[in-house]
């Protein structure tokens, strides 16, 4: 078949239009998924065993079929620890007398709600009818300049809980681990793959540490500093009640690991959807910027991770953007925290919004 010069060159600028077309158009994946192509949205690390610090666990993680509670089925790890940290002694609570400095002392959150914890020494003690503006506050013996704190199982059982009784109240509240059940132990159980979910979810347990310990849910303050309770941490932003054993509600610097040559802030653990939490500062001393409303953020080199709040802001993470699991055995594997008392309902009891950040603002000037 013969064409002339003008049909000839019809024919290429057809040919030509339809190649172009095809370039230019979504593909199916594309249209249907517009961050196929995004490395940083679609890059989801998941939990990596080798980092968690010997002793962590108490016994060797395996993995094993579980159900989040969005209903979708998936595989997890399985982490059974004892409820203390790996590697290290706890440090001092609360301070025995009014003249406890910061060496025989622990920490507490700042009334600002913001920045470092504070020293709880036995000068903060004597000064906390000024620092909360409330004159009945007596946690000291004025004659022996004793602090009064729960020396006992049973004072610490009966100050640790939202309806605290009169003997206990005007108490700084310290437990130990020897006060737990002896054959204590809690159980993870971390989606071995990060599932995005649909909604987010509120924090009752932001996670696990890398030294084995609970990254805990905001703590109750109002109810503490209602009954006139101080519930002392250690240095390193933790302390114990019966139900979590050793949990960290604020992170300092204890549980941090350097998991990069990049200068990135250093990883802390993971939440339960099994997205990384890391430090709120870089090597620099820099923060994250354009966090979302659960203190994530994405890079090609982490994938979605979090980013830790501020020490005293009374939260680890804003909310979890991850589908969690159900632990097994009912909560906490049997272990339930009493509504409103350290810790909050189980994962997955109801479907308020995420906490903000502590504001103690109706205890203070």
């Amino acid at each position: 078949m013969n064409f002339s010069r003008y049909e000839q060159i019809l024919v290429v600028v057809f040919v030509s239009s339809l190649a172009l077309a095809g370039c230019n158009s979504p593909s199916e994946d594309t249209a249907k998924n517009p961050d196929a192509n995004n490395e940083k949205t679609t890059d989801t690390k998941g939990l990596d065993i080798s980092l968690f610090k010997a002793g962590a666990f108490t016994k060797e993680p395996e993995i094993v079929d579980c159900e989040t509670t969005a209903g979708t089925t998936t595989t997890c790890y399985k982490l059974i620890t004892s409820g203390s940290p790996a590697g290290r002694e706890l440090g001092h609570f609360c301070p025995r007398t009014i003249s406890d400095g910061p060496d025989a002392s622990g920490v507490w959150f700042s009334k600002e709600g913001e920045g470092d914890l504070v020293d709880l020494t036995g000068e903060f003690i004597v000064n906390l009818t000024t620092y909360y503006d409330d004159p009945n506050w007596k946690l000291y013996d004025p004659e022996t300049g004793k602090v009064r704190y729960t020396a006992t199982k049973e004072a610490c059982l009966g100050a640790a809980k939202p309806d605290v009784e009169e003997q206990y109240k005007q108490n700084c509240i310290e437990c130990e681990m020897a006060y737990l059940d002896e054959n204590f132990s809690r159980t993870y159980l971390i989606p071995t793959k990060p599932i995005p979910a649909d909604r987010t979810e509120r924090v009752r347990t932001a996670g696990i540490a890398l030294d084995g310990v609970e990254l805990s849910g905001p703590a109750p303050v109002d109810d503490i500093l209602g009954s006139y309770t101080i519930a002392a941490f250690d240095d390193c932003g933790g302390h114990i009640n019966e139900h979590q054993g050793y949990h960290y509600h604020a992170t300092t610097g204890c549980t941090d690991t350097p998991v990069s040559n990049d200068g990135y802030a250093p990883l802390i653990g993971y939440a339960l959807d099994g997205y990384a939490i890391y430090a709120m500062k870089d090597a620099e001393g820099k923060e994250a910027e354009s966090l979302d409303e659960c203190r994530g953020t994405s890079d090609a080199v982490r994938g979605y991770h979090y980013r830790a709040a501020s020490p005293s802001e009374n939260m680890m993470i804003g909310c979890l953007r991850g589908e969690a699991v159900r632990p097994e055995g009912g909560p906490n594997d049997g272990h339930r925290p009493p509504h409103g008392a350290e810790g909050r309902p189980p994962h997955g009891a109801d479907e308020e919004q995420p906490p903000r950040r502590n504001d103690m603002s109706s205890d203070k000037k």
